[in-house]
């Protein structure tokens, strides 16, 4: 199983980013999906997460990006974006994708993705 992000890099304050991660392996079940970002000398934060229910998708963010950050999925593709807007100087930081995955043969497992820098200048 694997996660691999794309996107990120550096724009101005008040600009937009879109950031994009896509899951694979054999037999993979994905429930929950997310970012996290972890700036300089500070912890690994939850930025948004994406929980996929047979009634919908339940989704959470951060109180610092409610409003001006839209996580989504596409379940078929196993992808999840993050459209960032109105980005802050406050926002930089190095970006990470998560899934809880379940395969046949290991059950569910916290998978992280790479690390995407998004840098926002002011």
């Amino acid at each position: 199983v694997q996660l691999q992000a794309y996107g990120g890099g550096l724009v101005q304050a008040g600009g937009s980013l879109k950031l994009s991660c896509a899951a694979s392996g054999n037999n993979i079940i994905i429930n929950l999906m997310g970012w996290y970002r972890q700036a300089p000398g500070e912890q690994r934060e939850l930025v948004a997460t994406i929980l996929h229910t047979a009634s919908g998708d339940r989704i959470q963010y951060d109180p610092s990006v409610k409003g001006r950050f839209t996580i989504s999925r596409d379940n078929a593709q196993n992808t999840v974006d993050l459209h960032m807007n109105r980005l802050k100087p406050e926002d930089t930081a190095v970006y990470y994708c998560n899934a809880n995955i379940h395969t046949p043969a290991e059950g569910s497992v916290s998978y992280w993705g790479q690390g995407t820098q998004v840098t926002v200048s002011s």
